[in-house]
């Protein structure tokens, strides 16, 4: 049986409820994953405004689902009142929410296939022409304001509804250093920034060598202001990270 990850600690660093199949996948790949949650998704804390705006969704055009974790709490929220307007248009970010729509039954979806970000979705010509249009952008509590701002500049009232909130588990270093990881993925700037600050110095440097599998170029950026010295960007998803992971054993 082909194990090209066999005998290597990967540490995956997403959401406990997001990293199953990344586990699984390096699991089958012959690795051995290290499950090391650096943040913590739970509904959002004022589910009012969200049942607000779903309420009135018949009203909009376009509803945008940022990731995976909006797909979750806002279809929830919506499916409480009804189907989703058959008239609205839908959009995501990322593969990974339109996926995420699918396996929820639903089939037009507008999103970018080569890079997964706001930018990317913001290029694709479906977007272009959006002036009189009335835009919902479900998605955590913050994040980038680009989608939102761009759109507003291309003639569209945007609403947002934080349909969901992150947190920071509590998380020992000395966990993540007795592994004795041999690579460590991370999917988010925020996830990563709260990795550096939970080490000391002498942690920070035992792991700047370390191997960092990140799957978009701005977290790979701030992997390297903040001062990892091996940083190795993916394409996105687990397909891309897993066959980064994969590239990079096989060169070992």
């Amino acid at each position: 049986m082909d194990a090209p990850l066999a005998g290597l600690n990967i540490v995956v660093t997403r959401p406990r409820e997001q990293a199953a199949q990344l586990v699984q996948r390096i699991e089958q790949a012959g690795g051995k994953a290290i499950l090391f949650p650096l943040l913590e998704i739970s509904p959002a804390a004022d589910p009012q405004s969200l049942r607000a705006l779903v309420s009135r969704l018949h009203e909009f055009n376009l509803a945008i689902f940022i990731s995976p974790n909006a797909v979750r709490y806002a279809m929830e929220a919506i499916r409480a009142v009804g189907p989703l307007p058959a008239e609205l248009k839908i959009a995501t970010v990322g593969q990974g929410s339109a996926k995420a729509l699918r396996d929820l039954g639903v089939r037009e979806i507008i999103a970018p296939h080569d890079r997964f970000d706001s930018e990317a979705l913001l290029a694709l010509p479906e977007l272009q022409q959006v002036a009189g249009w009335r835009v919902a952008i479900f998605r955590g509590d913050g994040g980038r304001e680009l989608l939102g701002d761009t759109l507003k500049a291309r003639g569209a009232t945007v609403e947002y509804a934080a349909c969901y909130q992150r947190a920071w588990p509590q998380q020992d270093a000395s966990t993540l250093l007795a592994a004795d990881p041999h690579a460590i993925t991370v999917t988010s700037s925020e996830a990563l920034g709260y990795l550096w600050e939970m080490l000391n110095s002498a942690e920070k440097e035992q792991l700047a060598d370390v191997p960092l599998f990140v799957s978009h170029a701005r977290i790979a950026e701030a992997a390297q202001r903040l001062g990892w010295r091996n940083v190795k960007g993916t394409a996105g998803g687990d397909d891309g990270l897993l066959s980064g992971l994969i590239a990079w054993a096989n060169k070992r």
